[in-house]
């Protein structure tokens, strides 16, 4: 079993990264919608360390997935894809990595500028990118704010568009992103 990318399909260590990064996604963003509606407790406290620590995993394994890609390659498009759409999965994969990388980052600035310390699961503290400053706090929330919202068009556009290519084309575009089955044989479908 090779674990790089072939020209059929994504290898087991691109797979394992893109559903840490889509379960990690899911928890950030589901923690990040309550959060702000909890009562001032030192649980809130508790759950704002938990999203800043899963932010920060995000930003390490987009990184480590980025280059990754870098060294394994990428397959490319399913044979008989348009152009346009090839064209298309270019620049949402390349919007979803610079949204992927951006947020946790706005996130870090926006805990710099506030004056807030930032700790990774408690386990040692990051140094911060900016000094306190209000202004920059303000953007650096906006920034994140509604970067959330790109973020989640984006996400369930690459989802529709795989789940397109799975239910209509009958392509191989997702098949390739999941684990292969094991047969009774012990071979891989």
């Amino acid at each position: 079993m090779s674990w790089k990318n072939t020209a059929e399909r994504w290898g087991p260590i691109s797979q394992l990264l893109h559903w840490a990064i889509v379960l990690l996604l899911v928890a950030i963003a589901t923690i990040g919608l309550v959060m702000g509606d909890m009562p001032n407790t030192p649980r809130k406290i508790e759950v704002y360390a938990l999203h800043k620590s899963l932010g920060l995993t995000l930003l390490a394994l987009t990184v480590l997935r980025l280059g990754w890609r870098l060294y394994a390659g990428a397959p490319p498009p399913v044979p008989g894809t348009p152009h346009w759409q090839r064209h298309a999965a270019r620049l949402s994969h390349a919007a979803l990595y610079f949204m992927l990388l951006a947020m946790p980052l706005t996130g870090w600035l926006f805990n710099s500028a506030a004056g807030y310390p930032l700790q990774w699961f408690g386990l040692f503290n990051l140094p911060a990118l900016a000094g306190r400053d209000e202004a920059l706090r303000a953007t650096a929330l906006a920034l994140h704010n509604n970067g959330f919202w790109l973020l989640l068009a984006l996400a369930l556009a690459h989802t529709g568009a795989a789940f397109h290519h799975h239910v209509f084309l009958q392509d191989a575009t997702l098949s390739r992103m999941l684990p292969r089955r094991r047969t009774r044989g012990g071979g891989a479908r």
